[in-house]
């Protein structure tokens, strides 16, 4: 009877110690989408792991070695980003693409992204001259 005792203890252990681990993992990776002007509203925002979603600036993109500075646009606001994230940058990464930059925002009011994801909007509509019928068949 001891022995199972013994065993019951290491089992709840063993699995105790897997729910802890990925409970944490989860908190500590889970970022949340932003706009800019939210991130500016937010009191906590500095060092805080988050997502902002923006217009890259156009004319702003500027490569220091392997660190790239740019600006993200939401309406009349702006916010620096610093990228040295080790993932190249995406090739629809460009003046004016819309932008995800995940990361944390510094005390000097720059954001420090490790990851970037774009989006090419012209990508995505419709050819010059297409009739809606024609888009959704995708002719």
């Amino acid at each position: 009877m001891k022995t199972y005792w013994k065993f019951a203890a290491l089992i709840v252990l063993i699995v105790g110690t897997l729910v802890w681990l990925a409970l944490g993992g989860i908190n500590e990776t889970k970022t949340y989408y932003k706009t800019i002007a939210e991130l500016n509203r937010m009191p906590d925002a500095a060092g805080k792991r988050v997502r902002v979603a923006g217009d890259v600036d156009p004319g702003s993109i500027t490569r220091e070695g392997s660190v790239v500075k740019f600006r993200l646009k939401q309406d009349a606001l702006m916010l620096s980003v610093i990228y040295s994230g080790s993932d190249p940058l995406p090739d629809t990464f460009r003046d004016g693409s819309q932008a995800l930059a995940d990361g944390k925002l510094g005390p000097d009011g720059v954001f420090q992204a490790d990851k970037i994801q774009a989006k090419c909007a012209s990508k995505y509509e419709a050819k010059p001259g297409m009739q809606p019928a024609q888009r959704r068949a995708g002719l």
